[in-house]
């Protein structure tokens, strides 16, 4: 894996000394392939030999090629789903199977239907057994942070798709995870909800110190909110390149899409997605030309 530090060292932010959060350890995930019995006979291996480290209070950011893993990879985060080889550990306590400290917020929102909006932010509480009033002003609590809490009594036809993924985020964070995995949570939204929605949530992984482990297709949105990019090779994916994001202002991504420096992030991530195949592995850190 090739490791780049796009500036000078004195300018990257004090994060890596941070405790470790989440760990991926030589983790391989293989599936039967589908179709007739002959042919599940076969795996397809969709993840292999792949190594990652999220620090307390960390945005990592993963992108790559269509099919190389990375929903995979948050599946197997979650507990959803387990490595066929290697290991997963969330505060330094192996992953078999979902729990409190981990949160998954997906490309759609989600939000049952038939529960009002204040209703689907408190379901995760609900099943947990907290009590009713202390959801409730936890609820509450979220919706004003949202700008939901005049919209607390509608149901998720009655909002727009914007207000509905505000209140997805609300819900992600009602039980106060350590860690947040997001599938590309803001794919689906116009560009102005989208920028919105990257603010909000940035200076909430600031202010509520959580870590996240992010997917997107989004080149800027992956070095506006990041710490770390990680770039995966195709199929069978693996990391093939570290970007470190010492850009100032994680917490205000319109800020850092203004930085002169933001266009040669962007333009590393597209030539790295354009190769298509992984370049030479090497351990060395490189400097940008």
């Amino acid at each position: 894996m090739t490791v780049v530090q796009m500036a000078d060292s004195g300018d990257r932010p004090d994060t890596v000394a941070e405790p470790t959060r989440l760990t991926f350890e030589q983790v391989t995930k293989q599936f039967p392939q589908r179709g007739n019995r002959r042919q599940r006979k076969r795996m397809i291996t969709a993840v292999q030999d792949l190594s990652l480290i999220c620090h307390d209070q960390e945005v990592v950011t993963i992108i790559g090629p269509s099919g190389c893993g990375k929903s995979t990879l948050l599946n197997m985060a979650s507990g959803l789903d387990r490595p066929t080889k290697g290991r997963i550990t969330v505060d330094d306590e192996p992953v078999d199977g979902p729990n409190s400290h981990v949160a998954f917020m997906l490309q759609k929102d989600l939000l049952l239907p038939w529960r009002t909006i204040r209703e689907n932010v408190e379901f995760g509480q609900e099943i947990q057994g907290v009590s009713r009033a202390e959801r409730r002003a936890r609820a509450h609590e979220l919706l004003a942070q949202y700008r939901l809490d005049e919209f607390a009594d509608y149901y998720p036809h009655q909002i727009s798709g914007g207000m509905r993924q505000r209140a997805a985020l609300a819900r992600t964070l009602a039980n106060d995870p350590d860690v947040l995995l997001m599938d590309e949570p803001f794919s689906a939204l116009d560009a102005q909800t989208k920028m919105i929605l990257q603010r909000d949530l940035a200076q909430t992984l600031i202010a509520r110190q959580k870590t996240a482990l992010f997917i997107t297709h989004d080149l800027e949105e992956a070095v506006a909110l990041s710490d770390r990019v990680l770039v995966m090779s195709n199929r069978p994916g693996t990391i093939i390149e570290e970007i470190i994001i010492d850009l100032p202002d994680r917490d205000e991504p319109f800020a850092r899409r203004q930085h002169p420096r933001m266009a040669g992030f962007t333009r590393r991530l597209m030539e790295l997605l354009h190769l298509g195949d992984a370049p030479e592995q090497t351990t060395a850190k490189q400097r940008p030309h």
